[in-house]
């Protein structure tokens, strides 16, 4: 009787020792803290990006998947191709001239984010107006007129036509037209660089 009361009471530690309850509740003064919700210092997320040590995504805030995202840049765009346009001269061997304003600015500059990748593009037409004086028949004769350059698009500079619109052309005979012309489209040149700078300038918004 003395055997048959003690084994019931031997298997109780054992019962107990092998309990998960009572594996918790005997260590939980030796684990460890459950972690502390910390707040999330902004200054800190935009230093780290995303928080996994990647350079932080492009585009608007609610576009952090940096899927499809298109900003229209056409209020800078149009002011600086007039600031690059707006003003500059040449000198020929037998007249000047000078272009004074952009007439014309017609066209559309973007900005496109697309798979957290930035890309600009543009498509323009413009018209400058010009004015010169050229010795014609020993005579100096003051002509006005516009330079029309046909609508093109980023990467198309050097393929850039000018083409040359008199205010007045009465008086002018054909081969004094044509020389004016080659000397109007000299201006082709300097237009390019220009739109370089411009191109240049867009690529770094």
């Amino acid at each position: 009787m003395e055997e048959t009361a003690t084994a019931p009471a031997a298997a109780a530690p054992a019962e107990k020792a092998s309990s998960y309850r009572y594996w918790v509740r005997e260590n939980t003064g030796d684990a460890a803290p459950l972690p502390v919700p910390r707040k999330l210092d902004p200054a800190a997320a935009t230093a780290n990006g995303n928080g996994n040590g990647n350079p932080p995504p492009l585009g608007s805030v609610w576009n952090q998947a940096g899927t499809w995202e298109e900003k229209n840049l056409n209020s800078w765009a149009n002011g600086r191709i007039k600031d690059l346009l707006g003003s500059f001269s040449m000198e020929f061997p037998t007249g000047k001239a000078s272009i004074y304003e952009v007439s014309k600015c017609s066209g559309d500059a973007f900005q496109v984010t697309v798979r957290n990748k930035k890309r600009v593009g543009y498509n323009y037409e413009l018209s400058l107006k010009f004015r010169g004086e050229w010795l014609i028949k020993e005579e100096n004769k003051k002509l006005k007129g516009h330079l029309d350059i046909p609508e093109f698009s980023f990467g198309e500079i050097d393929d850039l036509e000018v083409q040359v619109r008199f205010s007045d052309d009465k008086g002018l005979g054909s081969d004094d037209k044509t020389r004016l012309c080659k000397d109007l489209k000299s201006f082709l040149s300097p237009i390019q660089e220009k739109l370089r700078m411009f191109e240049e300038e867009l690529k770094g918004r």
